[in-house]
C-alpha cells in the first residue's frame, strides 16, 4: 500500500493561481505537473498514476479521459460548474468530485454594481463618443441608483452580496427566494414578496439563482409585460434564465430601458438577437473574473483536495457521500428517492405559499420509519434538502444543510425504529413555511409527503399532503388539486390526450372525513391526482398547451408541474 503522504500526484490540467501552486508544493514528496509541462494530447498519460485532477472549465473529463486514470481519487474544479466532468462515471470509478461554490461571489457582486451604474451613466458611451472627438455631454444626462428599487431574484451568497452593496447606495430591496429564513433577508435590508412583486415593482432586475426547470426561461414575453416601464436587467447567472427573442423586443420597444448581460446560452457568443440593440450590454462571462477572485478559487480548492487526500475529509462533493462501498450500496436508493421527494414537495409548496402570500421555508422536518430509522441517514439528510433547495446556488448533496443553516432553515430529524404496521422502511418529508410578515390573514402553511423504495431501486410516494396516494418519483409529473365530483378525471384524460401526449400513470387519492382531517391542504369532497405524462424535448409545447387548459378546466383548483427525471 503506498504511503499517501509520501507518493502523491497531482495534475493540474489547467493554469491556477501560484497561491494553489503553493499549497500543493508545501507537502513532502508530493508531485505536482503543472498545465505547461504537459506536452500536446499528453494529459492521458500523464493521469496513469495521478491521484488527483485539477480543472477549470475548459478539459473534459469524460469516461474516455477518466478510463486513462485508474489511480485517480479526486477531481477538483476550480470553479462552480462541473458540466464539463462525468461525474456519473467519476462516481462509478469512485473518484471524488469537488467544485468550490462561492469563492466569487465578491466578484460577480461588484460586476453587477458595476454594469448597473454602467447603464444609468451611459458609462460605455460616454466613452465611445470621447474616443471620437466628441463632447456629447447633454445626451448623457443619467439618473442615481439613490432611491430605486432592486429586485433580486436568488437570495444566495451572490444575491446577498448584491444586497449589501446595493444597500450602501441606498436603494430599496426587495428579494425573491422561497428557501431563505426572513430573518436573514432582514439583516440584508431585503424585503421578501413573491415573484409577480419582483417583476412590477423593481427598477432594476438582478438574476441570481441556479438553472432549473422552473427557472429556465424566467424572464420571458409574460413576465416582462408586468414589469415596470423601464425596468432594467441584469444577468450574470445563467443565460438559459432569459428568453432572448422576448428580451430584444422589449429592448427595442423601449418596455426595458437597458440589460447588461455576461452570460447567454451558447457561449461563446458567435450570433446574438442582442447585437446593434445601444441599450444592452455584452460581457464574455467574466463576472467571476478577477485576481482576487481567481486566486480565492484556488486556494480554496487546493485546500479541500489536500484535506481529502490526507484525511480523507470531504468538503464540497457534488457526487459521493462519506460512506462505505457497502453502505453507500445499502442506502443509495433511498438517498435518491429522498431528493425526488424534496423536489416533489419544494416546487409544488413553492409555487401554493407564492399564490397563498406565505413567507418561505422556515423548517424541514425528515422522519426515518422502520428498517431506515437503524441506518446512517446523513446522506438520505442532505439528499432531501438538496431537493428542496433545488436550483438554489451551490447546493448539492454534500452541502445542502450547511446551506440550509446558513439561510436559517432548521432541519429537524426523528427516528423510529418500531412503527406499528410493519411499514418497512418509509421516509416522512415535512416543509413547514412561515406566516409572511405584514400578511394580516395569511397562514402559516405545511406540505408533507411519505415515500419509500420498492423493488430496490423504485421511488414511490405513498401519501402526499396527508392523503393516501401512490405514484412512482420520476419523470414528468402534474400534480393537480380537484374537487371529487364525476366527470374531473375524465376531463384531465381528454385535455392531456388532445394535447397529443401519453399518460404513463395515473395515481388519484381522495379526501374523506379521515384523509380531510390529518391533511392541511385538501379539505373533504376534495382529491389530489399525480399525472406521469410521457414527454420529450418536442413535446413541451404540448405539455404547455395541456397545462393551460388543465387550469381553466371545472373542478380543478391548481395545476402544477414538476420535471423528476428518470430512475
Amino acid at each position: 500500500m503506498r504511503n499517501l503522504e509520501c507518493f502523491v500526484k497531482i495534475v493540474l490540467a489547467e493554469k491556477v493561481s501560484p497561491a494553489t501552486l503553493a499549497i500543493f508544493k508545501e507537502e513532502a514528496g508530493w508531485n505536482v505537473v503543472t498545465a505547461d509541462q504537459i506536452a500536446p494530447g499528453g494529459l492521458p498519460a500523464e493521469l496513469s498514476d495521478a491521484d488527483a485532477l485539477i480543472v477549470r472549465s475548459a478539459v473534459q473529463a469524460d469516461a474516455e479521459l477518466l478510463s486513462h486514470a485508474p489511480k485517480l481519487r479526486i477531481i477538483g474544479r476550480a470553479g462552480v460548474g462541473v458540466d464539463n466532468i462525468d461525474a456519473a462515471e467519476a462516481t462509478r470509478r469512485g473518484i471524488v468530485v469537488m467544485n468550490t461554490p462561492g469563492a466569487n461571489a465578491v466578484a460577480v457582486a461588484e460586476l453587477t454594481l458595476g454594469l448597473m451604474i454602467s447603464m444609468v451613466r451611459s458609462i460605455p458611451r460616454a466613452n465611445a463618443t470621447m474616443h471620437a472627438g466628441k463632447w456629447d455631454k447633454k445626451t448623457l444626462q443619467g439618473t442615481e441608483l439613490r432611491g430605486k428599487t432592486l429586485g433580486i431574484v436568488g437570495c444566495g451568497r451572490i444575491g446577498l452580496e448584491v444586497a449589501r452593496r446595493a444597500h450602501a447606495f441606498g436603494m430599496k430591496l426587495i428579494g425573491y427566494d422561497p428557501f431563505i429564513a426572513p430573518a436573514i433577508a432582514r439583516e440584508n435590508n431585503i424585503t421578501l414578496v413573491p415573484i409577480d412583486e419582483i417583476f412590477s415593482e423593481s427598477d432594476f432586475l438582478s438574476l441570481h439563482v441556479g438553472l432549473t426547470p422552473q427557472t429556465e426561461g424566467l424572464i420571458n414575453k409574460t413576465s416582462i409585460a408586468i414589469m415596470k416601464p423601464g425596468v432594467r436587467i441584469i444577468n450574470c447567472a445563467r443565460g438559459e434564465l432569459i428568453v432572448d427573442e422576448a428580451l430584444a423586443e422589449a429592448l427595442k420597444t423601449g418596455k426595458v430601458a437597458g440589460a447588461a448581460l455576461d452570460v447567454f446560452r451558447k457561449e461563446p457568443l458567435k450570433e446574438s438577437v442582442y447585437y446593434g440593440l445601444e441599450n444592452v450590454m455584452l460581457s464574455p462571462h467574466v463576472a467571476g473574473s478577477t485576481d482576487e477572485a481567481q486566486e480565492a478559487i484556488g486556494i480554496q480548492l487546493a485546500n479541500q483536495v489536500r484535506d481529502y487526500l490526507k484525511l480523507g475529509v470531504v468538503q464540497n462533493a457534488v457526487n459521493v457521500p462519506s460512506l462505505s462501498a457497502d453502505e453507500y450500496s445499502e442506502l443509495s436508493p433511498y438517498i435518491e428517492m429522498a431528493y425526488r421527494l424534496g423536489k416533489l414537495l419544494s416546487h409544488d409548496a413553492a409555487a401554493s405559499a407564492n399564490a397563498e402570500g406565505l413567507g418561505s421555508v422556515e423548517s424541514i422536518t425528515l422522519t426515518y420509519n422502520g428498517r431506515l430509522a437503524g441506518l446512517k441517514t446523513e446522506m438520505i439528510k442532505n439528499a432531501a434538502v438538496a431537493g428542496v433547495l433545488n436550483g438554489s446556488e451551490g447546493v448539492n448533496r454534500i452541502n445542502a444543510a450547511s446551506v440550509a443553516a446558513e439561510r436559517g432553515i432548521r432541519v429537524n430529524e426523528d427516528k423510529r425504529e418500531h412503527v406499528a404496521g410493519g411499514t418497512g422502511a418509509t421516509l416522512r418529508l415535512s416543509l413547514h413555511w412561515s406566516r409572511k410578515e405584514g400578511a394580516g390573514q395569511a397562514s402559516e402553511g405545511d406540505w408533507t409527503g411519505l415515500a419509500t423504495v420498492l423493488h430496490g431501486t423504485s421511488s414511490r410516494l405513498l401519501s402526499y399532503d396527508g392523503i393516501d396516494v401512490e405514484a412512482e418519483l420520476a419523470g414528468t409529473l402534474v400534480v393537480l388539486r380537484n374537487r371529487d365530483v364525476p366527470g374531473v378525471i375524465g376531463r384531465i384524460g381528454t385535455v392531456v390526450g388532445e394535447a397529443g401526449l401519453n399518460i404513463a400513470s395515473f395515481a388519484l387519492g381522495r379526501a374523506g372525513a379521515a384523509q380531510a382531517a390529518r391533511s392541511s391542504r385538501v379539505p373533504e369532497g376534495h382529491a389530489i391526482a399525480l399525472v406521469q405524462v410521457d414527454t420529450t424535448a418536442a413535446s413541451q409545447q404540448a405539455l404547455e398547451t395541456a397545462l393551460e387548459a388543465l387550469r381553466k378546466a371545472d373542478g380543478i383548483d391548481s395545476v402544477r408541474v414538476v420535471e423528476l427525471g428518470k430512475l
